[in-house]
């Protein structure tokens, strides 16, 4: 059951975050995965297996041909709700001949020839096979004959849809048959699903995917997005953190992939790196401009034997007093400890990132405990040339001040204050009762 492939007509609840022509290309890729894995069904069957596309939507015959290929058979859907499309598909291939029929869309990316084969088994001894989807509806039906009552009275596209028919599979005393649960690609964060699929993985083979958490950076993000456009990366993903000046909208009109969630960089970061594509990873502040050629700089950094990831050198936007010490002294910490911190935009495989659990959920210090973590698996090298950070943390607590709280907050981190107290007094607010509770049951690495 397929929709013509039309900017503003297919994944509409995605198009807030990717945009119309982002959720009509990510509709395209999704097809072509699901024909893709049909066709491996069909070829490995040992029973004969016809294709038949249902279509909805298609201008004329000719252009649904050219998008799907001579390989299967098509057919329009028709008139009438989901439930009354679908029952028409099996009425029609009941009444053709075939023993069993089973439908799907291409919403489902880790739907495989396996599991179609395990449906097909199934209805050999059930009537009724169904694949429970994770949103509540279902993402896979099969019927040995036509039963129109399990598509009346359904609330399409909501929670309730698997429910409701097996209520009626019930009422019909007939038995069915569930397959594995899997996962729709409806939501935004249903993409994570669709990014752990080699078909996922593969487009953004060789290319880097940007993630930027924001939070009321309305002011900044502009230049930060157009520098970032200019390294030509798979993809800009700007997490936001309920931000309510503009910074969302600002997102989507420099077309960045634009995620919602709740505040936190480390929850940020996390959100956007499960989505994310792209062969590397680049964690950038919403303040931080990346350097003109900073892909060409990734991708040699992270060659090199034995680097696990990389930053590039530190670098303020401001002229201030201590300016120089400041950048001098972070680069240096950085190339004999090994330290890079979030403002010089770390980046690495994006294996490797899924492979050490991501940042952990911390209120400050998310980059530093990652970091360090990370040095366990191998050396964290800089690229030779700046990201450059904005000087307003210097600018408005002056530069000596700014750096003792730095350090007194990475001193606090090791002695094993809890984080939510050392995030009050780097904003210089007094922890709350419940933020300092929660700090608590964090437990600090110990230093090495």
């Amino acid at each position: 059951m397929l929709k013509y492939p039309r900017p503003g007509a297919v994944k509409t609840r995605l198009i807030p975050a990717l945009g119309a022509a982002r959720a009509c290309e990510l509709y395209r890729a999704l097809v072509r995965h699901t024909l893709a894995t049909v066709d491996e069904f069909a070829r490995e069957s040992k029973t004969g297996i016809a294709v038949e596309v249902r279509l909805a939507g298609a201008p004329d015959a000719a252009a649904a041909r050219a998008w799907l290929g001579d390989g299967v058979t098509i057919r329009e859907q028709g008139e009438g709700d989901l439930g009354a499309r679908m029952e028409r598909a099996v009425g029609e291939a009941v009444a053709e001949g075939a023993p069993s029929v089973v439908v799907i869309g291409a919403d489902c990316p880790k739907l495989t020839a396996q599991i179609l084969g395990a449906a097909f088994t199934a209805l050999r001894e059930k009537e009724i096979v169904l694949g429970p989807a994770a949103d509540g509806g279902y993402y896979l039906i099969g019927l040995r004959r036509a039963r129109p009552e399990l598509f009346h009275g359904i609330a399409w596209s909501t929670d309730a849809v698997l429910a409701q028919t097996l209520a009626i599979t019930r009422d019909l005393a007939v038995e069915c048959h569930l397959l594995d649960r899997l996962r729709d690609v409806d939501e935004p964060d249903d993409l994570a699903a669709w990014a752990e699929t080699a078909a996922g993985r593969d487009a953004g083979k060789g290319r880097v995917s940007v993630i930027i958490p924001a939070l009321n950076e309305a002011g900044a993000l502009p230049q930060t997005i157009a520098a970032a456009h200019r390294g030509g990366p798979h993809e800009i993903i700007v997490v936001d953190g309920g931000s309510t000046d503009g910074t969302r909208e600002i997102a989507r009109a420099h077309d960045a992939i634009t995620l919602s969630s709740p505040p936190g960089r480390a929850t940020q970061m996390n959100r956007g790196a499960a989505i994310a594509t792209g062969e590397w990873l680049l964690f950038l502040h919403a303040d931080t401009l990346l350097p003109n050629d900073y892909a060409a700089h990734l991708q040699q950094t992270l060659a090199a034997p034995g680097v696990v990831a990389g930053a590039f050198e530190f670098a303020i936007a401001e002229m201030f007093p201590g300016r120089r010490w400041i950048e001098r002294a972070t680069n240096a910490r950085a190339r004999r400890w090994q330290l890079p911190y979030g403002d010089q935009a770390l980046f690495l495989r994006r294996e490797s990132f899924h492979r050490a659990g991501g940042f952990r959920e911390l209120p400050i210090m998310e980059d530093y405990e990652f970091v360090r973590r990370l040095r366990a698996q191998g050396r964290i090298a800089l690229a030779p040339a700046a990201a450059l950070t904005s000087g307003r943390r210097w600018r408005e607590r002056g530069a000596v001040r700014t750096t003792l709280l730095n350090q007194a907050i990475i001193l606090g981190y090791h002695l094993g204050v809890p984080p939510a107290r050392l995030a009050a007094w780097y904003r210089g607010r007094r922890p709350t009762r419940s933020a300092a509770c929660e700090g608590i049951a964090v437990s600090p690495v110990a230093p090495t």
